[in-house]
């Protein structure tokens, strides 16, 4: 059974890809991981999709990242990485049609890869944003080089740096630009999607055209950065049963959301 939903209203030209594992908080696996990659790189071809919503089920997590129980072996130079999340974006697939993320519940690590290459963020009031990769012992790269292109440089920092200490309201996420509209509790999902519509009933060329130049002002800056990404992991991760011993150890810890 698939992980990833897929819908598409050919009336409005609006295509909604659900990540559909709740009982993992919409965590992603390898085949999940896959399957965003082959749907990103369908929409490039679909002429009938013309902006795309993407979303977790249910409303306790957007999504959480690498699910926790996949096995990714890792190649034994220490110039390189084998980074299973590398590929679920949509700007990665060379896809340039307009991405909105609707935000419901947690997003955190490797949700940044999605969030990062979206155009804009809708959330829910009850969404918390949060990296816990230095807490378990690995370098939060990807993550913060993503998130560092759409927020104040501190909040990005004091995010990575925190850890599983500390969520990010949507409402702090709100204040910082992170998220550009917030709904109550159950509407991300219908806020984004009202926009989506808007966005597709615009000529095609025009709109995406417009998102080409705005990812150009960033581009450079952003895939010099990401280069470096696989080196630094390399380097600072824990090895793997140290990051598991952390993990057993410090879930369930309590945290204050700001």
């Amino acid at each position: 059974m698939s992980a990833l939903r897929k819908a598409i209203d050919k009336d409005t030209g609006v295509a909604t890809l659900t990540l559909d594992r709740p009982a993992r908080h919409n965590a992603i696996d390898l085949e999940t991981a896959g399957e965003l990659a082959a749907a990103w790189r369908e929409f490039r071809f679909d002429e009938s999709v013309r902006t795309i919503v993407v979303t977790g089920a249910g409303d306790r997590a957007f999504c959480t990242g690498i699910d926790r129980g996949v096995d990714v072996p890792q190649p034994a130079s220490p110039y390189t990485i084998d980074d299973p999340l590398i590929a679920i974006g949509p700007k990665t697939n060379d896809l340039w049609k307009p991405v909105i993320a609707a935000v419901n519940g947690m997003a955190c690590g490797g949700a940044f890869y999605l969030i990062g290459e979206a155009e804009f963020v809708v959330a829910d009031e009850h969404a918390t944003f949060f990296d816990p990769h230095t807490t378990y012992g690995m370098v939060s790269a990807f993550e913060t080089i993503h998130m560092a292109q759409r927020i104040p440089f501190g909040e990005v920092a004091r995010m990575a740096l925190m850890g599983t200490a500390e969520r990010i309201s949507a409402r702090r996420a709100h204040e910082t630009g992170l998220v550009s509209e917030l709904t109550a509790p159950g509407g991300a999902l219908a806020a984004a999607t009202r926009a989506a519509e808007v966005i597709a009933s615009y000529p095609t060329e025009a709109v995406q055209g417009t998102v080409r130049a705005l990812w150009s002002a960033k581009e450079a800056a952003r895939s010099q950065a990401l280069a470096h990404a696989p080196h630094l992991i390399a380097l600072g991760n824990l090895p793997p049963d140290r990051q598991a011993e952390l993990f057993g150890t410090r879930r369930g810890g309590g945290f204050r959301t700001r």
